[in-house]
């Protein structure tokens, strides 16, 4: 369907084409009646200046952008994809027709409400490779995760600013962030829109820290981000990224929580890091893991992603059995790591046992369609463990006997209990298949719970929207009594928005058994970033 702006343009294409075929008629039949020539003539001349016309007129509106067939003015056809801003009505993937609908649904309640509401923009890459089931699942975890978070603050909570939430597509590749956040800085000053806060960004990228950037240094829209780890991507005493506030632990932190949990020999650890100069995951990674392995035996073997292959990991491999290493700290992407996790399974020496480790970018590992389940039980098998953002079992009632207790503090079996609540409230018959074990679901759930707290805890005027100023303002305060109760753990903000001690969850990779070629995340324990639980007061009295 055309946007309604274009509509009397093609009112004027069909108005002219009508014209044309009774002036052609009224020539036909003029002919057959005998009429004069110069009456013929003119006839004629009026027929071919209206065609003229009809064909510069469609010419004209074929120019014209698509909306993607939406009507809305901010979704446009980009690179043989849908990108911008919709409220639910534009699917941008089958796999989100059913979450999507439930958003639209829950808008329309909000809006038609009669009560001031505030906007929030889920701002993710929402078109993903076909072929790739990883992105597809991660992409739909991630919007259950907004959605879930928006229906207990309208549904559960009935808070007093309804939350509106709608999703914004800066393409697969991200490249056409700038263009979505000038339409995210028109909803931010429009007095119909308000919206009020972007959050997610689930890749530690250049293309979102220049996002990122744009929309707090040049909008002055306050962010949150979601599962963003690179240490670099956060906000600094100097106002890198003004107005960003993040709710997961860095890598550093995550390095620093794993290190806490292993309690190896550095002596004995093996670095293998993608050189990689534009991915700051890696980046910070790189610098994370320097940091914990220094005093290997060996300089960090490197790789670049692009040009990598299965034989390189062989040789890498080989020169790990060389060395005395007992531990992999792996720096990379998870197609990378399973080449590593691969070559491992072939390695000559097998008769050694190897434990590979890395940090949160791995969280999509168990989906990768070449990875071999087989390699972890061949010879003395192998232990892939990683620190991640969080895991559904971090907080959750031990199961049987010998299941960890969840810590006593830090976190809370109550506020995972709020959002497996919110999911039986709407199963997969209504948002699609859910799964929380890879954390994207819990993660997106405490960024958009995040976004949403910095708007009700304003403490405005009843039936007034906070100002955005008045939010990042409010930033400041989520710390002690005020923190962030997320389903991964408490979100207790520094000055910088950077959340401080916060819970890492340690997960390993199971195979069902023997060379089969499935498995799945067990979960091993929490670690924290300071070697102890984060407390009360901690949280209250953050240093450093």
């Amino acid at each position: 369907m055309p946007a309604p702006q274009f509509w009397p343009a093609y009112v004027l294409i069909g108005g002219s084409i009508a014209l044309l075929v009774v002036l052609a008629l009224a020539v036909w039949l003029g002919w057959r009646a005998g009429l004069v020539p110069v009456v013929r003539g003119v006839l004629v001349a009026g027929c071919l200046v209206l065609a003229a016309g009809a064909v510069g007129v469609i010419g004209w509106a074929a120019g014209l952008p698509d909306y993607c067939q939406s009507g809305n003015e901010r979704l446009v056809e980009e690179d043989g994809q849908c990108v911008g801003i919709s409220d639910g009505g534009y699917v941008f993937d089958e796999r989100l027709a059913a979450v999507s609908h439930r958003i639209e649904r829950l808008n329309d309640r909000v809006t038609e409400g009669g009560t001031p509401y505030a906007t929030i923009a889920l701002m993710i890459p929402m078109t993903p490779d076909e072929e790739s089931e990883a992105e597809r699942a991660q992409l739909l975890r991630e919007v259950q995760g907004a959605y879930l978070a928006q229906y207990q603050a309208n549904v559960v909570r009935e808070e007093d600013v309804p939350v509106r939430l709608v999703l914004a597509n800066p393409g697969r590749d991200l490249g056409h962030g700038r263009r979505v956040a000038d339409w995210l800085g028109e909803m931010a000053r429009s007095p119909e829109d308000r919206l009020r806060v972007v959050f997610g960004f689930n890749l530690s990228v250049r293309a979102n820290a220049d996002t990122i950037g744009y929309l707090t240094r040049e909008k002055h829209i306050p962010v949150v981000g979601g599962p963003i780890t690179a240490t670099g991507l956060a906000n600094d005493a100097d106002g890198r990224y003004p107005g960003l506030v993040k709710v997961v632990p860095s890598n550093l932190d995550q390095a620093n929580a794993l290190r806490s949990y292993l309690g190896e020999d550095a002596a004995k650890t093996f670095l293998i890091q993608d050189r990689s100069s534009t991915d700051l995951y890696s980046e910070s990674l790189r610098q994370a893991f320097g940091a914990v392995t220094r005093g290997s035996a060996s300089d960090p073997q490197e790789y670049d992603p692009t040009q990598v292959t299965k034989n390189d990991f062989a040789m890498m491999v080989n020169n790990l059995c060389d060395s005395e290493a007992t531990t992999i700290y792996f720096a990379g992407r998870p197609p990378a790591l399973a080449l590593l996790i691969n070559a491992l399974g072939e390695r000559g020496c097998r008769q050694r046992h190897f434990r590979v480790v890395t940090v949160s970018g791995a969280s999509t590992i168990a989906l990768e369609p070449d990875l071999d389940w087989g390699a972890l039980t061949r010879g003395k098998g192998l232990t892939v463990e990683y620190a991640t953002i969080t895991h559904p079992d971090a907080w959750a009632a031990p199961k049987k006997a010998g299941d960890p207790q969840p810590p006593a503090t830090g976190g809370s079996p109550d506020a995972l209990a709020a959002l497996t609540d919110l999911l039986e409230a709407n199963p997969p018959s209504r948002i699609g298949p859910t799964d929380l074990s890879d954390g994207r679901t819990i993660t997106m759930y405490d960024s958009a719970l995040t976004a949403v707290t910095g708007i009700v805890k304003r403490g405005a005027p009843k039936g007034e929207v906070p100002t955005l100023s008045g939010i990042e303002e409010t930033w400041r305060r989520l710390r002690g009594a005020h923190s962030v109760k997320g389903a991964s753990g408490w979100i207790c903000l520094d000055n910088n928005g950077t959340p401080y001690d916060k819970a890492v969850a340690i997960v390993r990779l199971v195979p069902s058994g023997g060379d089969s070629a499935g498995g799945h995340l067990d979960f091993r324990g929490i670690a924290w970033p300071t070697g102890k639980p984060l407390t009360a007061k901690r949280c209250a009295d953050i240093r450093g």
